[in-house]
């Protein structure tokens, strides 16, 4: 969609009418007669119509305490009736704040996403113009909220992508093509490069499939000489079968999802570059396909790391871990990172632990720990932080090995999986590891079947401006 800023409304184009919960002052200039059945509620609306026929849209905003996920409600309205929509429409935002203004155009831009791309007949998709009306300079608001939306619109794109067209050299030519519009540096890595370096981990998770393993380094550098303020790492498993330790056939169409960590790492980067931010900031995605074959790393073998640390491999569908351990030792050494996040669609411990509700946050950095769950309670993408307690180290001892990938045990497999990758980043004092598998991709009301939520761009693009 375009966006452009108006100072007047036309009385006669459709409209959109934020309204807060019981608050219908602004409905009333329009129309002489208010349905009492509609009261203001998140995420509800109403269609009114106006004089010349116009639609009036009455939208449902909420409370106070819903103003974190005003863009849901933009983003459901959006989705139900957009087929409905002419060529523009007006969004009545004075008494909206910037914050919550540019959350509403974000909601409206990922209403605009289309999740059928490989359907043979494609959906007319007409453009539209949402003309915004303010009582203030909002072009800056308007512009930044429309390339956060279409950002994370990307990012859920290659999420719901199938795996027979998502390989890891798919991922690497999407960072590629992003980084030549943008104007930031991505290297690929791919088989020959990491045997020369020593990715042992991702190759040997790699190893049972066709499609050979990448890792995508990307880098935003907008003060030349200077450290790396942010080091960012997603797991970028484009496929899990489980391995040897294979996955029951139920629900395994939907591990196309395990790269959630990826895309959020390019979707920051690429977004960041738009932005223009004052940081310095590097990427990196540990690419591969779980797949099953005679060629397959199994239980029982002790393979070797970027760290040169050895580790017994127990669980083979404990793989993401593994090639995180390779990607958190690798920008560790080379950049030295000031602070460093991975992310990852790493445990089902997490979805028992924590539902559907939040991410799983670990760190020793409460400074860290803070200010991540204070911008992801402010853009409702929430963290809750559970303990890195060095009781649980004993459960990744191995006998043969520097450590084992699973501990065997049915608990605590969120804290044991971020311990794992806690032995990799040489006693960084300011990590954190965001386990995202409950939250990256569900059930929602935009699709039949389970698909992305887009979660972690926002979370993590507000981290980084707090950083500047």
């Amino acid at each position: 969609m375009k966006y452009i800023s108006i100072e007047q409304l036309d009385p006669d184009k459709d409209i959109i009418l934020p309204c807060r919960k019981n608050q219908l002052d602004m409905l009333k200039e329009f129309l002489a007669n208010v349905s009492p059945d509609f009261e203001g509620e998140h995420a509800t609306f109403q269609t009114f119509y106006g004089k010349g026929g116009n639609r009036i849209y009455a939208l449902g905003i909420g409370e106070e305490k819903d103003a974190v996920k005003i863009d849901k409600a933009f983003q459901k309205l959006c989705f139900d009736t957009k087929k409905f929509w002419k060529a523009d429409i007006q969004l009545h935002a004075a008494a909206m704040n910037d914050e919550e203004l540019q959350k509403a155009i974000i909601g409206l831009e990922m209403g605009t996403y289309q999740i059928g791309s490989f359907k043979t007949e494609q959906k007319a998709d007409t453009e539209t113009e949402v003309q915004v009306i303010g009582n203030r300079d909002i072009t800056r608001v308007i512009s930044e909220g429309a390339i956060i939306g279409t950002t994370i619109n990307r990012i859920k794109s290659l999420i719901d992508a199938p795996a027979n067209h998502k390989t890891p050299e798919y991922l690497g030519q999407w960072a590629k093509e992003s980084a030549g519009r943008n104007k930031y540096k991505c290297t690929l890595l791919g088989k020959s490069e990491l045997k020369e370096q020593g990715f042992d981990a991702v190759l040997a998770v790699g190893r049972g499939s066709e499609n050979p393993p990448v890792v995508i380094v990307t880098e935003y550098i907008a003060k030349p000489g200077e450290g790396i303020d942010i080091g960012l790492v997603g797991k970028g498993i484009t496929f899990d079968t489980g391995g040897l330790s294979i996955k029951p056939s139920q629900n395994l169409h939907y591990m196309k999802s395990d790269m959630g960590g990826a895309a959020v790492v390019l979707g920051v980067v690429e977004l960041v570059a738009r932005m223009n931010l004052n940081i310095n900031i590097v990427g990196v995605v540990a690419s591969a396909e779980n797949a099953v074959d005679s060629k397959s790393y199994r239980p029982g073998d002790v393979i070797n790391s970027y760290s040169k640390k050895s580790i017994e491999i127990i669980d083979t569908d404990a793989e993401g871990r593994l090639v995180l351990a390779d990607g958190l030792s690798y920008i560790i050494k080379q950049f030295q990172p000031f602070q460093v996040i991975d992310l990852a669609t790493l445990t089902g411990s997490v979805v028992r632990t924590l539902a559907y509700s939040a991410a799983g946050m670990f760190t020793n950095d409460n400074e860290m720990a803070a200010k991540m769950s204070e911008i992801g309670n402010r853009v409702n993408e929430r963290v809750w932080q559970l303990p890195l307690f060095e009781e649980f180290e004993t459960d990744l001892q191995s006998d043969i090995a520097d450590l084992r990938n699973f501990s065997g045990k049915p608990i605590a497999g969120a804290i044991t999986a971020a311990k794992f990758l806690q032995a990799f980043t040489n006693d960084h004092k300011h990590w954190m590891h965001l386990d995202i598998a409950g939250v990256a991709f569900g059930d929602s009301h935009y699709a039949k079947m389970k698909s992305s939520t887009g979660f972690g761009v926002q979370l993590i693009f507000e981290y980084i401006k707090t950083s500047i």
